[in-house]
């Protein structure tokens, strides 16, 4: 325990940053699971969770909680799979509107 006034004082004011830092990486990591199984999912709204974990990113990136190269790291992944799961859902649209022609043998 610290024996000195200013070390009190520091460990409560280590204990409250150590509070606000566990919840705004609550949020990042809520975030970042939402839209990444909205993605996978293929929600209509996983473009809003995106948009929600790179504010979520950005200001604990701004607040030093995680390093700005993680945090941008973490925004190119989510958004690689977001372009990935568009793809795959437009390969899978034309698939299903182009019609299959079947090839009769001719006879001889």
């Amino acid at each position: 325990m610290p024996l000195t006034k200013s070390a009190k004082k520091a460990l409560r004011t280590d204990r409250t940053r150590k509070a606000i830092n566990d919840l705004t990486r609550h949020k990042i990591k809520s975030a970042m699971k939402a839209a990444r199984l909205a993605v996978v999912a293929g929600d209509k709204d996983a473009k809003v969770k995106i948009d929600t974990a790179y504010r979520e990113l950005d200001i604990a990136a701004k607040k030093n909680i995680v390093h700005k190269n993680k945090a941008s790291r973490l925004k190119s992944r989510l958004a690689k799979k977001l372009a990935k799961s568009e793809n795959t859902s437009k390969e899978e649209k034309v698939a299903k509107k182009a019609p299959v022609k079947k090839t009769t043998a001719k006879k001889k």
